[in-house]
């Protein structure tokens, strides 16, 4: 069941991509959060699955839906 709409799916796509990108592509600005930098980019990669997929389980978990059709 799809439960991410289009505006949400569009922010989780630029943020994922930025989030995803950003520490692999500019390690020397992300140097002081160490090991932390990977996090940064697992959060990415998460956003870009959910933006991919249009699915995100903490909505299901919690019953929000932010699109119009509930059905893919």
């Amino acid at each position: 069941m799809v439960n991410i709409g289009s505006l949400d799916r569009a922010a989780r796509f630029v943020l994922g991509a930025v989030l995803l990108a950003a520490p692999l592509l500019l390690p020397a600005m992300f140097a002081s959060l160490g090991q932390w930098r990977f996090a940064v980019a697992g959060v990415g990669a998460v956003l870009l699955g959910t933006a991919v997929f249009r699915i995100c389980p903490a909505y299901m978990l919690f019953g929000v839906r932010t699109c119009a059709i509930g059905k893919a």
